[in-house]
C-alpha cells in the first residue's frame, strides 16, 4: 500500500478511487504543528474504507494526529468520508455553511430533493422511462455519505483558516457546487482548487431546482475572478497538481463559450426540449448511464438558461427555440 504521493512541506495526497468515469478523488494530508489536515476524504465505499485502514497503518499519520477535516464543497466523492473520518478521529468538519444547507438538503432525514429533481428533469423532458431509474439513482447516494457529521464548523470566504502551519485564504466560487471554497496560500503562491479549476477536464456546471438560478454564469464570473490569483502550483480534486493556472482558467472560460455557441446554432425557430438538446451534444448512449446521464442533463440546462439571459433563446418551461 503506497503512503501517497509526497509534495513540498510534507504534504500528502492520496488517490481515492470512485466508480466513475473520473476514476479518483484527491484527498490532500498537511502536517501542521496542530497536527495534520485531512481535506476531502472522498467517498464512502467498502473499498474505500479498506484503502484508508490499509494507509493509516503504514503512513507517517496516524488517527489521533488528525486535528482538521476540511471540504471544498458537499459533492459525495469530496463529502462521504467526513463522518466516517469523524468517527476515528475526534477531528472537526470544516465547510461552508452553504455547502452544509446543501449537504442537509440532499442527504438529510427528511429529504425532498430527489423529488423535485426528477420532476424538475421531466419538465425539462427526461422520458418517463427513464424517471424511476433516475429517482434510484439520485436517492443511491445517502449510503455514500453516511455517516454524515453532527456538528460541522463553518469556513468563510476571506476569513484564514490555519492548514499545515499556513494560514489559508478561502476563496468562493460558485458554479459547480452551492458554497465551494477553495483555498489559496498568498505566500507560497499554491492553490488548493475543489473541483473548480481542474485540469484536462471541464467541472461539471450544473443546474439544480432551488439552487443558483443562472449557475453557468456565476461559475465564469467565479473564474473571473480567481483567475487574479497569483498561482504557481495548483492541487485539483481529480487529476494531477498541475502549473500555468491563468493558462487553464482561460482554457475553461474559452470551452464554456464554445459549447454556448454549439447549442446556439443547433436550436432553431421549433420548440425543442431541454432533455433533446442533451442528447445532440452528448449522445443518446448515455441513457444507459443514469450518472452521467444526470449530470450531462443539468449541464445541458445550465448552458441553455445562460443563453436565454443573454437574449439568445427563449423558454417555455422546459423547452427553448430561437427568438
Amino acid at each position: 500500500m503506497s503512503t501517497g504521493i509526497e509534495h513540498p512541506d510534507g504534504w500528502l495526497q492520496v488517490k481515492i478511487p470512485l466508480p466513475y468515469s473520473l476514476k479518483w478523488v484527491n484527498a490532500y494530508l498537511l502536517p501542521g504543528p496542530e497536527g495534520w489536515t485531512l481535506i476531502d476524504p472522498g467517498l464512502r465505499t467498502s473499498e474505500t474504507e479498506r484503502i484508508w485502514t490499509a494507509f493509516m497503518e503504514e503512513a507517517p499519520v496516524s488517527w489521533n494526529r488528525i486535528a482538521k477535516i476540511v471540504l471544498t464543497h458537499h459533492h459525495p466523492d469530496h463529502y462521504g468520508l467526513a463522518g466516517w473520518f469523524r468517527e476515528r478521529t475526534g477531528a472537526n468538519v470544516w465547510m461552508s455553511e452553504t455547502a452544509r444547507a446543501a449537504a442537509v438538503r440532499m442527504w438529510g432525514e427528511n429529504e425532498t430533493y430527489s423529488g423535485e429533481m426528477l420532476e424538475a428533469f421531466r419538465e425539462h423532458g427526461l422520458p418517463s422511462e427513464l424517471a424511476r431509474e433516475m429517482q434510484a439513482h439520485l436517492l443511491g447516494f445517502r449510503e455514500r455519505v453516511s455517516p454524515q457529521p453532527e456538528e460541522v464548523r463553518y469556513l468563510e470566504a476571506g476569513k484564514p483558516v490555519a492548514m499545515g502551519g499556513v494560514d489559508w485564504e478561502p476563496v468562493a466560487g460558485e458554479g459547480h457546487a452551492p458554497g465551494h471554497l477553495s483555498f489559496y496560500d498568498r505566500t507560497g503562491k499554491r492553490l488548493i482548487c475543489g473541483d473548480q479549476v481542474l485540469p484536462d477536464i471541464s467541472p461539471n456546471i450544473g443546474w439544480m431546482p432551488g439552487g443558483d438560478g443562472n449557475p453557468l454564469a456565476s461559475y465564469l464570473s467565479s473564474l473571473e475572478s480567481m483567475r487574479e490569483l497569483d498561482v504557481e502550483a495548483a492541487y485539483p480534486g481529480h487529476r494531477d497538481p498541475f502549473g500555468g493556472f491563468r493558462e487553464r482558467v482561460d482554457e475553461l472560460l474559452r470551452h464554456h463559450e464554445r459549447r454556448l455557441d454549439k447549442i446556439a446554432e443547433g436550436i432553431g425557430d421549433e420548440k425543442i426540449s431541454s432533455f433533446d438538446v442533451c442528447e445532440r451534444l452528448f449522445g443518446t448512449h448515455l441513457r444507459g448511464n443514469l450518472h452521467n446521464l444526470r449530470f450531462a442533463l443539468a449541464e445541458t440546462i445550465a448552458h441553455l438558461i445562460l443563453l436565454e439571459t443573454r437574449g439568445v433563446l427563449a423558454r417555455d418551461r422546459g423547452s427553448w427555440q430561437r427568438k
